[in-house]
This record gives structure tokens, C-alpha cells and sequence, in this order.
């Protein structure tokens, strides 16, 4: 269940039996999917001389017919329209088309047909419509990730088109991984209810037979959760290394974009965070801070004793043995300043916004009772003119939604505070969150407080310590995933979806998270998978999550409902 290895393999299928030159031609989704997995010099071993998007490659009449094109698009019509166009037009020798879903009779007809002069050698499915960040863990990067947030008449078309792109993204992993899941979904959300119908009735019913593999063993689950019921977690600031790079800089498709930092070397404008490619950032990517800077330290002192003995040439034969080492060597300087720039830029935002002291608030909001003590110092960083506003929101956010029943005078005053000290945030914002996300609309025990058996397991983890004060907080995956493992998720918090019923524990559990995930949970369930309970979590959702983009989805969701409302 090696979510990069299943891609890397469809890639090579494509890649390999082609022989010569060849144009890779993508759409903007599957360009996330092919750079995930596979590098530009990977490309170049399998003869690819140029990559190029379908709709820029639509733009050029030059004939280039020494060049075989191999397209990797996503069925839509809109691909379908321009594959249309250009097979009317071959600019190529050959053309070998690659879907990554499935395709309807139709598209697959109107493309027959513009094929007159019949360049096309082959067309196949290969189901790659996810983007495979790690092992256990792929995005769908859906743009109009805020849509889960709007009630269904708001914009009926537009919430239909981001359930599709959900379920065909589901649909891909199922049938790449050649399985066919048992489903259940979160009971409070009707947005996960209504993917969990369609992704049933499109493998049980209209696709049946593709998603039929007469394998014995016991059925996957997969598990649709909405990001509402933890909306805790995308909130909070980071202290793991892959987590917090995305929270305080940013990653697009485990690359980031180091342009905007000064001291960035020119060669480092945009760097790869990949466990597959980097083996310091995958012995390090789930560590805390502080524990980075320490083995950060010790990767610059191994590079500084190769350094030395390059500079202690003395003969021919010292010469030769550099030259031979010099592509490695550069690897290595590559590898060691990104990761310096990298922990140079996250300790100058720290500093600069005063994280260490806004963070352990926000831990003690999401972790600890003491409502009065909360709001104290809440009210005090608020105060404090060196916190930013997009942290001064993201406290009076945890606060609410902590303590929305219990102070609603208190919260007021936050509100009023928020307004006034932060006026770009207008306190309607706070309030949508808890429309959206509230204590009436979650599903799950967010804060671990409701019932005896959480105050004991709470009491159990204070009594073995905890490693660290920033990185008390644990996403409610966690528990998800432990009820899972323990047999003891809820049927009437989770209930199946159709007559298909899990029959006995399952070895393989995806869980997909409508809404987006973060890398906060996908640092847990590589944790989890890692205990070697028997059973392994691939995690998944409509899009990767830092608070940044957690507050857009909600700003843009809040200004569209406010519009339609004022329309009607």
C-alpha cells in the first residue's frame, strides 16, 4: 500500500515501452501528480525532452514529428475538447494517451473520431488522480477546497463538482490499489454522507465490475471524515519540522518556494522536501524544533570534515577521487544549505511574531481545562502589540470554540477586542467558525473531556509526561484511529453506508478527510503505522491544510454565503 511506489509505476509503464524521444504532455493537476513522484532527471533517462501543458501546447503549430507525445490527463471534457483539437492538427509522430480515471464512452468516441489521421498507437486508464506526498498520505489539491463549508442550495453546480473530484479521487486509490472498501462516514456531516453515497453507488452499482477483484481478503475501510470536526488542529502553529516549514513558509507538492527570503542563495529559490529523495528530511521531517537544530548542526559539521579533506589535495590521484565524488558533493552542499535556510527563516518568524509564548496559550487552550486562566491570557496577548493578527484571530478562534457554551460575556469581550485591535478581522469570522464547526456540529470528542473514560485516558498520558510543552495537542485522528484499532468505533457516530458491513478488523483503513488534512495528522499516522498494530492508515483529503489556508477556505465560504443570502 505504497501510495509513490503504485504512481512511480504507472509513470514507468508509460515511460518505458515508448522507445525514443518523447514530449510528456500534462494538465495542471497531473503535473502535481508526475513531480511528486518522479524527478526532471528521471524524466530525462526515459528519453523526455520536454514537458509541456495541454492547453500551452495548443497555442504552437510548430510540427515536431521526430517527438512521440505521451499525454497524462484527467477525463474531463475539457481535455477531451483539446486533445480533440490537437489530433485534428498532429504535430507529432505518435501520440499514446493516458487517462487518469475513468473514461466515459463518450469522450472516448469524440477523440476516435478526430483521429482521421490515426496517430493515436494507444489509449488507456491509469489510475493516478491523487497526489502521493508520501507513503500514507495524498492530497487531491481541489482549488475550491472552501465548497464543503456551503449548504447545498447555495451553489448547487459548484458543490456537485467538488463531490465529483472527491470521489473520483477516492475511486483512483481503490482501484489503483486494486481493492474494494466497506464505507463509513461521519454522522453529523452531510457532505461526508453524500460522498460516502456516490462512492458507493459508483463502486457497488454503475462500476461494479472495474472495482470487482475476487480478492479474499477481508474488505479495506474507508473512513469520510469532515475537517469540522477537528477544526482545532489547522488553527494551531507547528513544531515538527514538515508540519511547521508548511505552517510558517509554505509547501506546494513538497517543494517550497524560497524567493521571498532574503538569504536564500540563487540556486535555492525553490527547494524539494521529499522523504523519498532526501534521506536528512526523512530521518528528521517528524522531529521537534529543537531537536532539528541540534541534528542540523551535526549535518553541517560532517559537511564541513568532507570540505576539509577536498581542500587537502595534493596529488593526481586526489584530484581524481574529488572529481569522481564531486557530483555527491554537491548534493550535499545543496542538501545541507537548504535545510540551514530553511531553519534560519522558521527561527527569524518565530522571533519576529513571538510564537513560543502565543503557542503555549494556544496548547493550553486546546489541551487544558481552566477557563478563567485562558481567558486571561488570551486577553493579554491580544493586548500585546507584537502579536500579529492572523495569531490574535487564531487565539480568539481557539478560545471560542473551547469555551463557546460556557462565557459567552467573555467571548464577547474577545470579540470586541478582536475588532478593535485587529480591525481587518471582523469578529463575523469567529462566530461562522462556530456555525460551521461548533460544539452542536461536530462529531467525535474533540476535547477528550466528556466522559470518564477520556478524564482516565487524559490522566494516563499527563502521568507519562509529555516531551514537549509546544506539542502537547493531539489531532482527534488519533483517537479515530484507535477506536479503529481497538474495534471500537462508534456505529452510530460512524455508521456503514449501504448493505456492506466489515465482517472482521481490517488490515487496511484510508481515511479521507473532506475539507483537507494536515501534516500534523499525517505525522500521526505514520507514527501509528509504525507501532505495527496489524493494521495500516493511508490518510487523504481534498487539500493540505496550514492555518493560512484553513482561515481562506473560511473567509471565502463565509463571503459567498453572506452574497447569496443578500441575492436572495
Amino acid at each position: 500500500m505504497v501510495l509513490i511506489a503504485v504512481v512511480r509505476d504507472y509513470i514507468n509503464r508509460m515511460l518505458h515501452d515508448i522507445s525514443g524521444m518523447k514530449v510528456l504532455i500534462l494538465d495542471s493537476q497531473t503535473v502535481s501528480v508526475v513531480s511528486v513522484v518522479y524527478s526532471q532527471s528521471e524524466l530525462l533517462q526515459k528519453e523526455v525532452f520536454l514537458v509541456e501543458l495541454v492547453d500551452s501546447i495548443s497555442m504552437s503549430k510548430e510540427p515536431m514529428t521526430h517527438l512521440k507525445a505521451v499525454y497524462f490527463l484527467r477525463p474531463t471534457s475539457e481535455n477531451v475538447v483539446l486533445v480533440r483539437r490537437q489530433l485534428n492538427h498532429p504535430r507529432f509522430g505518435e501520440y499514446h494517451l493516458f487517462f487518469s480515471n475513468m473514461l466515459k464512452d463518450t469522450q472516448l468516441h469524440n477523440m476516435a473520431d478526430a483521429d482521421e489521421p490515426e496517430v493515436v498507437q494507444q489509449v488507456q486508464e491509469f489510475y493516478a488522480d491523487f497526489v502521493a506526498l508520501d507513503s500514507h498520505h495524498f492530497s487531491l489539491n481541489i482549488s475550491s477546497n472552501h465548497m464543503y463549508m456551503l449548504p447545498a442550495v447555495v451553489d448547487p453546480s459548484g458543490l456537485q463538482h467538488f463531490c465529483d473530484q472527491a470521489i473520483d479521487g477516492i475511486a483512483a486509490i481503490f482501484l489503483a490499489l486494486k481493492r474494494r472498501p466497506v464505507i463509513r462516514y461521519s454522522q453529523t456531516s452531510d457532505i461526508a454522507k453524500r460522498i460516502a453515497q456516490e462512492a458507493l453507488k459508483l463502486m457497488y452499482q454503475q462500476e461494479s465490475g472495474l472495482f470487482d477483484f475476487r480478492r479474499s481478503e477481508v474488505s479495506p475501510l474507508l473512513l469520510i471524515l469532515d475537517r469540522r470536526d477537528d477544526p482545532v488542529t489547522p488553527l494551531l502553529n507547528q513544531w515538527t519540522y514538515q508540519a511547521m516549514v508548511h505552517e510558517l513558509i509554505g509547501i506546494q507538492d513538497n517543494k517550497v518556494d524560497l524567493r521571498n527570503i532574503g538569504k536564500a542563495s540563487k540556486d535555492h529559490k525553490e527547494v524539494v522536501l521529499s522523504s523519498e529523495q532526501d534521506p536528512f528530511f526523512k530521518a528528521n521531517m517528524h522531529e521537534n524544533f529543537g531537536d532539528i537544530g541540534m541534528n542540523i548542526k551535526k549535518l553541517v559539521d560532517d559537511f564541513q570534515q568532507i570540505e576539509k579533506s577536498n581542500q587537502n589535495i595534493q596529488t593526481i590521484e586526489d584530484m581524481a577521487k574529488f572529481v569522481d565524488n564531486y557530483p555527491e558533493y554537491k548534493k550535499m552542499h545543496g542538501n545541507v544549505s537548504k535545510h540551514v535556510t530553511l531553519v534560519t527563516e522558521m527561527s527569524r518568524i518565530v522571533e519576529e511574531r513571538k510564537l513560543m509564548l502565543v503557542s503555549q496559550t494556544e496548547q493550553d487552550l486546546a489541551c487544558n481545562g481552566g477557563q478563567g486562566a485562558a481567558f486571561e491570557a488570551v486577553t493579554n496577548l491580544l493586548n500585546n502589540e507584537n502579536i500579529s493578527d492572523i495569531d490574535r484571530l487564531r487565539l480568539v478562534m481557539l478560545y471560542a470554540l473551547r469555551y463557546e457554551k460556557e462565557s459567552p460575556v467573555q467571548l464577547m469581550q474577545l470579540f470586541n477586542k478582536l475588532a478593535s485591535q485587529s480591525p481587518k478581522y471582523k469578529p463575523g469570522l469567529v462566530q461562522f467558525l462556530l456555525k460551521q464547526a461548533g460544539v452542536d456540529r461536530r462529531t467525535g470528542d474533540l476535547y477528550g473531556n466528556r466522559d470518564l473514560l477520556n478524564y482516565a485516558l487524559n490522566m494516563a498520558r499527563g502521568l507519562k509526561g509529555v516531551e514537549n510543552v509546544y506539542t502537547q495537542h493531539q489531532p482527534l485522528l488519533s483517537q479515530t484511529m484507535e477506536s479503529i484499532t481497538k474495534g471500537r468505533l462508534r456505529d452510530v457516530d460512524y455508521p456503514y453506508i449501504g448493505n456492506h458491513f466489515q465482517q472482521a478488523r481490517p488490515q487496511d483503513v484510508i481515511i479521507f478527510i473532506v475539507g483537507g488534512t494536515t501534516y500534523e495528522e499525517a505525522r500521526m499516522v505514520s507514527l501509528q503505522n509504525a507501532t505495527n498494530s496489524g493494521i495500516r492508515f493511508i490518510l487523504g483529503g481534498s487539500a493540505i491544510l496550514n492555518s493560512k489556508r484553513f482561515l481562506r477556505d473560511l473567509e471565502e465560504a463565509q463571503r459567498i454565503i453572506r452574497t447569496s443570502t443578500n441575492v436572495i
